[in-house]
């Protein structure tokens, strides 16, 4: 049987080789149609791939709570539509971590995220950066490696003692050739001691711009409650803070513009947090969790609702969701191709059967069986399958480094996704090409020999 099958794979050849632009030309839609598919499936695990990267980013147990600065505030005797007279929020504080901690079951972690924007100066060097207010649980919560030097200790944060872990690129432009832990940076008014250095966090430009978040490695942390009594708590009101708001009311400052230009109202932030993040213990009971946490900050915000809940997992899952939907339609258009293809093989195939009727007639005169004929065209179209499927794979490979080098997006292509394309380039050989086989078989040896 296998030297059977070797035969009918060396007459193939032969013919294909006799009439190589028409094999070249039969062979395109199937050559293009791998490609694409290949190509296709590639944007698509680079977009997955992305989707994780994002979650590792962001946390997949974590859950966010950000205050919301825009919201209406009117006189404190103002009644609402019960009756009842509008309600102070502190907004959001330390006092609400602590609370979260002690009440909510399945918190691992739990931390502040204080930022303000400032200057760092060093031996004549200086630069602006943001200067961020945690507690030793974030580098937990953000999966941050401190390469050298110790996280912040229980008692330098109860004591807020001035101490800093700074970000890969902080140490690179203020300490170039020594050693950073131990020594002192500017930040602000305060001067700070280095106590660690976070190991480099790759992040990329589309990460940054899509998730909205910072690029670690060029901030400095102290504990937050270092930042709250040394640098600026926002949730004490200063006179500066009085002379800054005067004119305005509740909170928001009336910038007036010049002639023709429209008044600026800016809102004042008087939360003393900009961030919680919580990390629950595992990712099912992230969406229950949040639910708690809206009803319990309610309550301790006198049922005024001035922050957000947002689960990551929620929103990469939908991201991730709507990819490979736009990925399926993608891969599916792509597959159309190889479907041309097949077309194409099987007309082919139709026109060579007519053209090859004598030599058909021959090799049934000299004993050739009908299912010898009908392997002969079939092994045929199957050549030309795997021909065009090679060129394809080779092709479709071309074509995911062309779309990642010009686009900029993420492509991997995958062996699994080279076992579909070539395999489903093979039975659509076999399937077109049967047709065309079979009709061979059944021509008649006499009136075959005679065909001119």
């Amino acid at each position: 049987m296998l030297q059977k099958l070797l035969y009918n794979f060396d007459i193939a050849i032969e013919a294909i080789q006799r009439n190589k632009l028409r094999a070249f030309l039969t062979s395109l839609g199937i050559i293009f149609g791998v490609a694409s598919v290949i190509a296709m499936l590639a944007i698509g695990t680079g977009a997955q791939q992305e989707v994780l990267a994002q979650m590792q980013l962001l946390g997949t147990n974590n859950v966010i709570i950000k205050p919301v600065l825009e919201q209406f505030e009117g006189a404190v005797n103002e009644s609402d539509n019960d009756g009842e007279t509008q309600k102070y929020s502190p907004g959001l504080t330390l006092h609400d971590l602590e609370s979260i901690k002690y009440y909510v079951p399945e918190v691992e972690y739990i931390s502040p995220e204080i930022i303000f924007e400032t200057n760092f100066i060093r031996n004549a060097r200086m630069r602006s950066g943001k200067v961020v207010g945690v507690n030793d649980e974030y580098f937990f919560i953000s999966s941050f490696n401190i390469q050298d030097g110790n996280n912040f200790t229980d008692i330098q944060i109860q004591n807020a003692e001035p101490v800093a872990i700074i970000g890969s690129d902080v140490r690179t432009k203020f300490f170039p050739g020594e050693e950073a832990v131990g020594k002192k940076i500017k930040v602000g008014n305060l001067w700070l001691t280095v106590i660690g250095v976070l190991e480099k966090k790759e992040l990329s430009t589309e990460n940054i711009e899509s998730l909205g978040i910072r690029n670690y490695n060029l901030d400095i942390f102290m504990p937050a409650t270092t930042l709250l009594l040394r640098f600026k708590n926002r949730a004490l009101v200063t006179k500066d803070d009085i002379d800054q708001s005067a004119g305005g009311f509740g909170g928001r400052v009336i910038i007036f513009g010049g002639p023709g230009e429209e008044e600026e109202e800016v809102t004042t932030n008087y939360n003393q947090l900009d961030k919680l993040i919580v990390r629950v213990s595992d990712s099912r009971f992230s969406v229950s969790i949040a639910e708690v946490l809206s009803r319990m900050l309610k309550r301790r915000h006198n049922n005024v609702v001035d922050f957000e809940i947002i689960v990551p997992e929620q929103l990469l899952a939908q991201e991730q969701r709507t990819k490979r939907i736009f990925n399926i339609v993608l891969s599916s258009i792509a597959s159309i191709s190889l479907i041309v293809g097949g077309i194409g093989i099987m007309n082919i195939m139709l026109a060579s059967v007519v053209e090859r009727y004598r030599e058909i007639g021959v090799r049934m005169a000299v004993g050739a069986q009908k299912k010898d004929i009908e392997l002969q065209f079939l092994t045929e179209a199957l050549a030309i399958s795997i021909t065009g499927g090679i060129i394809g794979i080779m092709l479709g490979m071309a074509f995911s480094v062309a779309i990642e080098l010009s686009a900029e997006i993420a492509t991997i292509v995958t062996p699994s996704s080279i076992f579909i394309s070539f395999g489903v380039a093979l039975i659509i050989g076999v399937v077109f090409g049967y047709f065309p086989a079979k009709r061979a078989a059944q021509q008649d040896p006499v009136h075959a020999l005679r065909h001119e």
